[in-house]
This record gives structure tokens, sequence and C-alpha cells, in this order.
């Protein structure tokens, strides 16, 4: 039967050990600040990200503003307008501690309906709207993913998992033609089992059958300049995806994705209108989540063991079946 390696104290201990190292790594590979960043945005401005469900924020109404807000789901839309906003410059970026709610997310080991996760954002150039710097700048987040866990082996000589730093690519219809008879996440475990650490490109395109490997918003990501960065978890025996990201949408790609799912009347908003008239910077950025990344370099079996949150039933039965120490 599982045992977690570490005590609840220790826990606690390491998950700060976790946070501060390698939010210090990642704004230093990336030339990041942190900002400070909302909880709640107006619902009638485009900035939340609807995670490709239409109304699937909470939303109320707040009587002394008089207009409805929303709780974030993420900030990939926001951190775009706040670099204009703070006047960021190119290859300068930003990275804020985001806290969200998720209603409609199913809880399972890796999910949770509260979401924690470092968002961060870069300004780049037209030029590096390609595969190349994608992925140079994936490498960069692992490389601080493994330093990080090399810090806290140190601190915790219980912990004896290691993480890969070479990075193996693959676009998602690639992937599907590998394993034609499984679903997406079985293609994910089965490619990660073998490679380690692996980052599945193009998340969101259709393939030439017509389909996807995972739903993707149409406006925040370009399908072609994006993707999950997914690690291999030998206490869980699966894959767990620690960042979803990518290069973000020009006007072009934009009007097209919009256009593929029916969404043309999303440009009426205030941050599609000004992506449309090109006054946002070119942007590439994601969010990386904060307890699964500790989840992983801590070796736990359940995001409870590092997440304060809210589980049903089930879950608490299965918590207290294996003598889970949830937060």
């Amino acid at each position: 039967m599982y045992k977690s390696k570490l005590t609840m104290k220790e826990t606690q201990k390491a998950i700060k050990i976790v946070k501060d190292n390698f939010e210090k790594e990642l704004s230093k590979k990336l030339n990041l600040d942190r900002v400070s960043a909302p909880i709640i945005v107006e619902s009638n401005k485009g900035i939340n990200d609807d995670l490709g469900i239409k109304n699937s924020a909470l939303n109320f109404h707040i009587k002394t503003l008089g207009y409805n807000v929303e709780i974030v789901q993420s900030l990939a839309k926001w951190k775009r307008m706040a670099l204009k906003k703070y006047g960021y410059n190119l290859y300068e970026g930003i990275y804020t501690d985001m806290n969200a709610i998720r209603p409609l997310d199913i809880t399972d080991k890796t999910h949770s309906i509260y979401v924690d996760q470092w968002d961060w954002e870069l300004v780049i150039d037209r030029k590096d709207r390609n595969e190349d710097f994608l992925e140079e700048i994936v490498k960069k987040i692992v490389k601080a993913l493994k330093e990080t866990k090399d810090l806290v082996r140190k601190s915790y000589q219980e912990l004896k998992d290691e993480i890969k730093e070479e990075v193996f690519f693959i676009d998602a219809s690639d992937l599907y033609d590998l394993y034609p008879n499984s679903n997406d996440k079985e293609r994910e475990r089965l490619i990660t089992k073998e490679h380690k650490t692996v980052f599945i490109k193009k998340i969101g395109k259709k393939f030439e059958n017509g389909m996807i490997h995972d739903l993707r918003a149409a406006d925040y990501d370009d399908w072609n300049l994006n993707g999950d960065i997914l690690i291999w978890s030998e206490i869980l025996d699966d894959a767990i995806e620690i960042s979803s990201m990518g290069i973000r949408v020009d006007k072009d790609s934009l009007l097209e994705q919009l256009e593929e799912v029916n969404r043309e009347e999303d440009i009426n908003t205030l941050y599609h209108k000004m992506i449309l008239n090109e006054e946002l910077p070119l942007t590439i950025g994601g969010g990386i989540g904060q307890s699964r990344l500790c989840m992983l370099l801590l070796e736990k079996t359940h995001i409870a063991e590092v997440q304060a949150s809210i589980w049903n039933d089930d879950e608490m039965e299965y918590f207290a079946k294996n003598k889970i120490d949830y937060l």
C-alpha cells in the first residue's frame, strides 16, 4: 500500500522549497517579473478563459458595481493585456500566482476544482513565431523543473525519483498515428512512460480525420504553435500534465480558429478587438500547475496531499481506505 515518503509537516515545508525555488528559476530563465493578478474579471470584456466551453466560468452579480463578474479560470488573456498596460518590452515578461475555480472539472488524482498555477507571459518578436523557439522555451522550463527536483532531493533523502531533462517532442497527430486504437489520455500515458519527459505539440489542431487530441480554446494559443508538458510519475505509474502553453494567436490565426469553432461573435469583446487591431504584443505564455508540480516532485499519489480543496464522498472514502493524508 502507498505510504507518503514525507510526513504532513515535512510536506508543508517541502512545498515551500519547491515553490520558492521553481519560480525563482523560471523567472531567471525566461526574464520574468512577478506581478499581482485578479481573482475576478468583468464578464463582458472577453478577458476570462472559458477553456473552450461557453459559460463555464462562475458568474455572479456585484451589487455595488452594477454588473456581472467571473472567477478567473486562467489568465492567458489578462496577461497579454497586462504586458501592454505595464509597458513591457521585447523579451521581457511577467509571472503571477493564479488561483482559480473550475466548476466543470472532473476531480481525480491530479484534478481539483481549485486550480493554483504560475501563469507567465513573455513578449516575443514575429520571427519567434515558430516551433524551434517554442521548443527552446519548453527546454528552459524543464531545466528549472529538474533543478528544483535536484534541490528537494538534497533536503529529503527519501525522495528518489529523478526528472529527465531531455524532452521528447511529438505532434499530436503523429502521436495519434502511433496509437490509433487508444484514447488521448492513454496515448499520453504510453508515450510518456517510454520517454519520461514529453511535449505534445499542436493541441486543439484537427487531424486529417477531423479528430483533435484535446480541447483547447480558440482565442489565446495558436494551435500550430502550442502544446503540453508531460512528466512520468513512478508513484502514479502515469503521466502528469505539468504545463499547457504556447505561442499566442495573432490577428490571422485568431480569425481562422474562431471561424473553425463557430465563435466569430467573440470578436466584439475588448480583448479580441485589441488583437484584431494589433494593439497587443506578440507573446508566448502558459500555466504551470503548482500543486501538480509539488505532487510530482514530492512523489505523492494524490493532489489532495499538497493542496487544500473540497472533495466528494467517493474521494473521501478513497482517502480513508488508502490512508491518504489530505490537506
